[in-house]
């Protein structure tokens, strides 16, 4: 898999992540995320990225608790501090160490400052590109029929 092994992190990341305040509300949070269609923000004090909040948390932290969320805050539930890998790091490292830590969104560092996301999604359009491109001309492909009853 020798593309595979050159391609970096920094390369399938999404550059410049949205972010939001450590005070912002959950609901709030919730619709940046839906308005940004990400699903993840990055928590922002000053300069400093300090946390990560997800949809996952949002679910399990926020909703789950019953608290409402129009006064619990992001920084009440966030993750922090962000697991990062390193931009010029391989894709396989970042597949495998969001399996080994159980998330689905690392912060992308440089030079010990974050300047990306990559997430569980990015890592699977790659492996898809990867593998539609070694699969010959001649073989037909085709995306499964997924129907409903």
């Amino acid at each position: 898999m020798k593309e595979e092994a050159m391609s970096t992190v920094a390369q399938i990341m999404t550059k410049r992540p949205k972010s939001i305040g450590p005070k912002v509300s959950i609901a709030s949070a919730a619709k940046t995320m839906r308005q940004a269609r990400v699903g993840s923000l990055l928590i922002k004090k000053g300069k400093q990225f300090i946390g990560i909040i997800t949809d996952t948390d949002i679910v399990r932290r926020a909703v789950a608790s019953g608290k409402p969320l129009g006064k619990l805050t992001v920084e009440k539930i966030m993750t922090a501090p962000v697991c990062t890998i390193e931009g010029s790091d391989a894709i396989d490292d970042a597949q495998s160490m969001m399996a080994d830590l159980g998330v689905r969104h690392l912060g992308v560092s440089k030079n010990g400052e974050i300047i990306g996301v990559i997430s569980v999604r990015d890592v699977l359009s790659f492996y898809k590109r990867y593998a539609q491109s070694k699969i010959s001309a001649e073989v037909r492909y085709e995306e499964p029929k997924i129907t409903q009853d």
